[in-house]
């Protein structure tokens, strides 16, 4: 695991090794002072030499001094270190996540995600800044200490032969417990991330069916749930307090008992015993620390194991196959028996044995049910998802013959889910084209119909969409999302059921506009109004995954049994609705 994630830490190696030296100092400036102490007593104070006491005094103070510099030091080159590596972890996350396609994002969940950017990251990190300082400080004053303890009496050193196997013990006891612990602990917070996100996100559905009472015993039940497992996984650690400070004031005593009657015999000065106090207890507090860091780690290899299986994860569709410097010549599209499924070993076919060939320029509808494939069909243009079989062709080349951004970058796509992001109504827009002047920006407006609304605001283009465009109505934001899609003057362009939110008349402009200023552009609408896609070209059915009937509208309604019931009934309900 430590192979995997140093090179995000590796631009920090030098804070690394200089907070570790640090570090190293402070603890060895710490263990001499009580050697110092020890001197004051035995000799100082033994021979009442007050200036013996004052200048090892003065000694005393100046090695605090230094030793708190080294500390201070040490916390800045941690800080440093530990933000530094974080940053670069979760800019590798991000970065790798762009690249996944539709199926590796729905393997993972979103809300997972999200919690293996923010939460297990900064446990990533808060560890590295600890163990910088603990993992080298704990171990350096171990160490020394020991062996000063050992030098000012070995046979009192004995007893930690008794203290230390027991100390090691302990540990490893509650680490072997506490890892799997954490690890149901970081997958509860996953699914209580879900619940909140989803709950946020489609609040106005929560409220529209009157479902609060709902969603908050869902968000209870996961809350108990996350609250369940952190008590188990952190009761572990708990329970490594009691029995460190048991260990530890059993060495006391037994140094008391031992060490007094040395004293006692004249075999051990005084100063000598006070010194060795000092001595046991930095060494039963690094071994505490020791410990508390191995907590840590151990819920941080549970954290690194999950933002590893997302650095790991390969994208489901790359640019492999893709010729460098390839662009889309034309808007025409062709599927040569092509079939679909989102999971390999699904036994049903969403797409089965599509035939289909488009010519650029041309204007096609896609008419058909829900779950007849419409949006799986056109999802495949692009390469949001993989044919399983068959090939999918624009401009008369394999689309992985593409990079995915010269591909995607000729197709324009509105899809169902509307998307507006936070900023700007002109900040949404320029990502359809971001070197798009003042004029383009207000005929992209006007074809789409959006200058309707956006003449009335007092800002305009410069109006706050809020977060996920809440500041307009649905029709405002599908228009929206059609200028920014038409300012890209693509190749090819998808609207599926873009205009489902907006009246008959200007959806007839949109069309009209669309037919008129994107000629050569490929246009494929798919609607479940018929008047939506009746002047089109050429219109599909679908039903059950296949292409049933394809031709005119006037070719439809003799010919296709489906699409003559589809009208029939809309033109119906819009007679009893006038």
């Amino acid at each position: 695991m430590l192979k995997k994630l140093w090179p995000y830490a590796r631009p920090y190696r030098g804070w690394i090794a200089l907070g570790v030296a640090c570090s190293a100092a402070e603890a060895i400036f710490e263990l001499l002072i009580p050697l110092v102490m020890s001197d004051i007593v035995d000799i100082g104070i033994a021979t009442g030499d007050q200036d013996y006491i004052l200048r090892k005094g003065v000694l005393m103070a100046v090695m605090a001094a230094v030793s708190l510099c080294f500390g201070l030091g040490a916390a800045a080159c941690s800080a440093t270190a530990g933000m530094g590596f974080g940053a670069n972890l979760r800019t590798a996350e991000y970065d790798h996540i762009q690249e996944y396609a539709f199926s590796n994002i729905e393997r993972f969940s979103t809300a997972s995600l999200v919690t293996r950017l923010t939460n297990d990251v900064n446990n990533l990190q808060m560890t590295l800044m600890f163990s910088m300082r603990l993992l080298v400080r704990a171990p350096v004053m171990l160490v020394a200490a020991l062996f000063l303890s050992i030098r000012i009496s070995r046979q009192l050193s004995n007893v930690f032969l008794v203290a230390l196997p027991l100390l090691v013990v302990a540990v490893a006891l509650i680490l072997t417990k506490a890892s799997p612990r954490f690890r149901a602990m970081q997958e509860k917070t996953d699914a209580l991330n879900l619940v909140v996100q989803e709950d946020l996100t489609g609040i106005r559905v929560v409220k529209s069916f009157v479902q609060e009472d709902h969603e908050r015993e869902k968000f209870a039940k996961r809350n108990e749930d996350l609250k369940s497992n952190a008590e188990r996984a952190f009761g572990m650690v708990v329970i490594n307090m009691p029995i460190m400070m048991l260990i530890i004031y059993g060495t006391i005593i037994a140094v008391m008992w031992f060490g007094g009657q040395m004293v006692f015999a004249g075999t051990l000065e005084a100063g000598k015993l006070i010194t060795f106090f000092t001595y046991i207890t930095q060494i039963m507090m690094s071994l505490m620390m020791v410990s508390m860091i191995f907590m840590m780690l151990t819920r941080s290899v549970a954290c690194a194991n999950r933002i590893a299986e997302v650095l790991e994860e390969t994208p489901a569709i790359g640019d492999g196959a893709a010729v460098p410097g390839s662009a889309v010549e034309s808007g025409s599209i062709d599927f040569d028996h092509v079939w679909f499924k989102y999971d390999a070993d699904s036994p049903e076919w969403i797409l089965q044995d599509v035939d289909l060939h488009i010519r650029a320029g041309q204007t096609v509808g896609i008419l058909g049910g829900t779950g007849s494939g419409k949006t799986t069909l056109v999802s495949l243009i692009p390469r949001l998802y993989e044919a399983t079989e068959g090939t999918v062709r624009v401009g008369g080349r394999p689309v992985a013959a593409y990079t995915m951004e010269h591909l995607r970058d000729a197709c324009s796509v509105v899809l169902q889910k509307n998307t507006l992001f936070s900023g700007t109504i002109r900040e949404n827009l320029l990502w359809g084209d971001p070197n798009a002047t003042e004029e383009q920006l207000w005929a992209a407006c006007r074809a789409a119909c959006a200058d309707e609304f956006l003449e009335r605001m007092p800002d305009g283009l410069d109006t706050d969409l809020g977060e996920g465009g809440v500041n307009v109505s649905g029709g405002q934001k599908q228009r929206l999302c059609i200028a920014r899609a038409f300012l890209k003057q693509p190749k090819v362009l998808i609207l599926d059921d873009s205009t489902s939110a907006v009246d008959t008349a200007t959806d007839a402009k949109i069309r009209a506009a669309f037919a008129n200023e994107l000629k050569d552009t490929t246009k494929i609408i798919i609607a479940q109004r018929v008047t939506s896609i009746c002047d089109a070209d050429t219109i599909l059915v679908m039903d059950g995954g296949r292409v049933v009937a394809q031709g005119t509208h006037d070719e439809l309604m003799d010919q296709c049994e489906i699409y003559r019931e589809v009208y029939r009934s809309q033109q119906e309900g819009a007679s009893i609705g006038g």
